[in-house]
């Protein structure tokens, strides 16, 4: 992150002061961006620092608020997957076409990889969630 702040922040002191802008490094800030928010919602995962609306969750006590969790893990791992597989399709399609960023010239493919990866380690740390949840309902149940 502190490069991308620097990288926008060099940006910004080209075009006002030197009146010259770099072509390349919005895009760049911009890529950098989009990995940056698809592999966090992983780690947020991991941290269990998502934000949760509560007001439903609330009406449930006991086991019934454990199952809920698994209900919305359960719910959020299958969207999970389908953005992976659908942001798959989509690289694979770039990826095909060959197509180009316009100011870097690299693969745009490798912006839109972002989603496809940060959404299947999302699932795979959605499963680990899953897993503690059906702990705790077996414990309830002893």
């Amino acid at each position: 992150m502190a490069f991308n702040v620097l990288l926008v922040f060099f940006q910004v002191v080209m075009r006002y002061v030197f009146h010259n802008s770099l072509s390349w490094s919005e895009e760049l800030a911009r890529y950098i961006f989009l990995w940056q928010t698809w592999l966090g919602a992983s780690y947020a995962v991991r941290q269990r620092r998502h934000l949760r609306v509560e007001m439903v969750a609330d009406r449930f006590r006991g086991r019934n608020r454990v199952r809920f969790e698994l209900f919305v893990l359960v719910v959020w791992f299958a969207f999970s997957l389908f953005l992976a597989y659908q942001g798959s399709r989509m690289t694979l399609f770039l990826v095909r076409t060959g197509q180009l960023s316009a100011a870097m010239r690299i693969p745009i493919s490798w912006a839109y990889a972002s989603v496809p990866v940060g959404c299947a380690m999302m699932a795979l740390r959605l499963v680990g969630e899953v897993r503690l949840v059906l702990r705790r309902l077996e414990e309830e149940a002893v």
